[in-house]
């Protein structure tokens, strides 16, 4: 796994919550940080996809794991 400044765990959590955390993380995060979200929410894939698409927040590295996905993101510069 990539390295990241910050891990947001939201497993357990249904759709939207996941997204909604880790845009309110990224918020708090300087441009060019790393954030690792944690999520089991088969939805939260595709969500994720979009959400990187619309923010410009980049996607670096999606992982399915055995009883979780990880999602790592750059916050964008904008």
């Amino acid at each position: 796994m990539s390295h990241y400044d910050e891990q947001l765990d939201a497993r357990g959590l249904n759709c939207p919550l996941p997204i909604l955390k880790a845009k309110k993380r990224l918020h708090q995060l300087n441009a060019g940080e790393v954030l690792c979200v944690l999520a089991d929410d088969p939805g939260s894939v595709g969500d994720f996809e979009a959400f990187s698409r619309q923010t410009g927040n980049e996607l670096l590295e999606f992982e399915e794991l055995p009883d979780h996905y990880c999602f790592v993101l750059r916050k964008s510069s904008h």
